[in-house]
């Protein structure tokens, strides 16, 4: 007699509920913070091409403008400006496009290939001429006001040529190294930022020999350039505010001019600097937000001159006023309509009237860093 036995075993594995738990934990707070990570990026997308469309938008109405002649502008002057509006539009013809473009299309969850050096390589190069450019407006201006009868001895054309060149051919020069992929600069691509960056850490001397070639020289003639100018401007206003001469002052236009320039000199390149400093020496890296700001900001100042170099200046206003009537009147078919319109002859940071209505000689000077001084004996014993 066989006797059939079935035996059946349950097994119950252990299941560590805490490891479980704490698994899931970490899944869910991945899929959180790569949901993080995409709205974030959205939002940095969204504001970097806002600001390149507010670039482009400022500085096609400065060179409409400054593309003929404006009252109280020399012929030296509008190089220097129209230098300038080309450097600020390259921040949004260029940089804006390339770095938008690595950051959809490319993949850099490796390695960054040799396309992420050129966009480095472009970044820097064009915010360096920024700053080139702002640095040879307030020498020329400079030199205009506090050297009058020398002027045309010192800003020959040939040296206006040169500065500019140097604008714009000495940052490349600076900067190739970044161009070359496995240089002795290490270039990544930045997900705070969604540039590509010149790894400063990676190369500590060349990062300082950077900022003291292109940051410093051009901060310190800008300060000291527009300093003096708006101390000039001060003691001439309060010089005729005591003299005999009953004089009405009007506003104090030099700090209405000169001090915007350096703030929003100061603001837009002051943060990138010093992360760049920060990182090199620490080798660590920044917040991401501080980060995309302080990397933008830059580009912020390509925008923000339009108003600064350009907006605050009386003239450039009536020439701008000027071309959108003339416009209007073309798209609405009312030639009929045409006035004359007429632009100031002269530009002024500071102005003052005489009592018997005479108005002193006032010498033309762009916005950027000028000031009305007195006529040349006078300018001379004064200054």
């Amino acid at each position: 007699m066989t006797t059939d036995t079935s035996i059946t075993m349950n097994y119950t594995w252990p299941v560590d509920e805490a490891a479980y738990r704490e698994n899931e934990l970490e899944v869910n707070r991945s899929a959180y913070l790569q949901h993080l990570d995409t709205s974030h990026r959205s939002v940095k997308i969204g504001i970097i091409s806002v600001l390149g469309t507010l670039i482009i938008l400022g500085n096609m109405a400065v060179i409409m403008v400054i593309a003929s002649s404006v009252a109280g502008w020399s012929k030296n002057t509008r190089y220097f400006l129209i230098s300038l509006t080309g450097a600020d539009a390259a921040l949004a013809l260029i940089v804006v496009p390339l770095n938008l473009y690595g950051s959809l299309v490319k993949d850099y969850s490796e390695e960054p290939d040799s396309y992420c050096h050129i966009v480095a390589f472009f970044n820097s190069s064009i915010f360096a001429s920024c700053m080139y450019a702002l640095a040879t407006i307030s020498l020329e201006r400079y030199v205009a006001v506090f050297y009058p009868l020398h002027y045309t001895s010192l800003m020959t054309k040939n040296r206006i040529r040169s500065l500019i060149a140097a604008a714009w051919f000495l940052p490349p020069v600076l900067l190739f190294p970044i161009s070359i992929p496995g240089g002795f600069v290490r270039v990544y691509f930045s997900s705070a930022s969604l540039v590509c960056n010149p790894d400063y850490s990676s190369n500590v001397a060349y990062s300082l020999t950077l900022t003291g070639l292109i940051f410093f020289p051009c901060s310190i003639i800008m300060t000291m350039a527009n300093l003096r100018l708006w101390f000039a401007a001060r003691r001439q206003r309060n010089m005729f505010k005591n003299h005999e001469f009953r004089i009405r002052a009007g506003p104090d236009s030099a700090s209405r001019v000169l001090v915007p320039v350096m703030i929003v000199y100061y603001t837009c390149w002051a943060p990138c600097m010093v992360t760049i400093i920060y990182t090199a020496i620490s080798q660590k890296a920044v917040p991401e937000w501080i980060e995309f700001f302080a990397v933008w900001l830059p580009s912020a100042n390509g925008f923000l001159n339009c108003i600064v170099y350009f907006w605050l200046n009386r003239s450039f206003r009536k020439k701008f006023m000027l071309l959108g009537h003339r416009l209007c009147v073309v798209l609405c078919h009312r030639p009929e309509k045409m006035v004359r319109f007429r632009g100031p002859g002269t530009v002024s940071v500071v102005s003052y009237t005489w009592e018997n209505n005479n108005t002193l000689q006032e010498r033309a000077c762009s916005v950027s860093s000028s000031c009305t001084l007195l006529s040349s004996h006078e300018t001379e014993s004064h200054l």
